[in-house]
């Protein structure tokens, strides 16, 4: 278990911050915390323990499909190289999870990247599934599921911890995170705060940096109410001022990128996961004792 120095300089400079702790300040001291109890390796063996839970209790089964593999490797690829300057602390792992039905995509503290076949189904082009993808990259990237469990515990209970007031803290900090609910639970600002990363991963690979908001548009036009969106839009609502903001980010920040909008490239891959057998039913529980 990672033991906080007594003193450590970033805790000390949040503590600064706190009087006047809001807006941009909140998220740099939130982020600044994050960082001092729950290091790269900590948020490592996080995702680590949500990794064996998908395994043994979930029984997702990873798609071994070469070439779908290869195009989400590819769009990965792309993304990550952002996303390592940004934090070349993290050991990026990608995983792409045989289930059609399911619209889904998420990641985990310490770059655990899972993406279901349905979304790639449900896309309708590359620069979609690269927006997604750069989306769930910025939430590891700006730590938001410590940043959460920071901002529940409060920053003065959690600068005590960081100034060695509660020796016990930093695990009770982390046991905190360690349930897949809470690690994905984002707010709304994380949320938003991911969407530009996603427009700026994706047009600095070279995609359309409004890929993100064309998958939103098509959740919010009514498509999303098949059932097999629910899952993503529990975690994601496709909402008109989200869609804009994300416009706004693009148009301020003027982001260049014009590439995966024809959408051949994902209909190969369309076509390929039309003919991979759906995964089998899950164990029934109590089978075999």
């Amino acid at each position: 278990m990672h033991r906080p120095s007594r003193t450590p300089l970033a805790a000390l400079a949040a503590l600064a911050l706190a009087a006047a702790c809001t807006g941009k300040q909140r998220v740099a001291t939130e982020t600044t915390l994050a960082s001092v109890l729950i290091p790269t390796e900590q948020e490592r063996q996080l995702g680590l323990q949500v990794k064996e839970q998908l395994e043994t209790k979930e029984h997702v089964q990873y798609l071994e499909d070469p070439a779908v593999n290869a195009y989400v490797q590819g769009i990965t690829g792309k993304i990550l190289a952002s996303a390592k300057k940004d934090r070349p602390d993290v050991d990026w792992s990608v995983k792409v999870i045989n289930d059609p039905k399911t619209v889904n995509a998420f990641a985990t503290p310490g770059g655990f990247l899972y993406v279901y076949s349905g979304l790639l189904l449900a896309a309708d082009d590359t620069a979609e599934v690269a927006g997604v993808l750069g989306h769930e990259a910025g939430h590891v990237v700006a730590r938001h599921s410590a940043r959460q469990m920071v901002n529940a515990m409060g920053l003065e209970t959690v600068m005590g911890i960081a100034l060695g007031k509660n020796p016990n803290g930093a695990a009770q900090l982390a046991a905190g995170l360690a349930g897949k609910g809470a690690l994905l639970a984002y707010s709304r600002a994380d949320e938003s705060e991911a969407d530009e990363y996603g427009a700026r991963y994706a047009a600095a690979a070279g995609y359309d940096p409004r890929g993100i908001a064309t998958f939103f548009q098509k959740l919010e036009k009514g498509e999303g109410k098949q059932p097999g969106w629910t899952t993503y839009l529990s975690t994601h609502p496709a909402t008109p001022d989200r869609i804009e903001k994300v416009d706004r980010y693009v148009a301020k920040h003027h982001l260049a990128g014009s590439g995966g909008r024809s959408g051949a490239e994902l209909a190969k891959v369309k076509e390929r996961l039309k003919a991979i057998p759906p995964p089998p039913a899950p164990p029934a529980q109590g089978a075999g004792r």
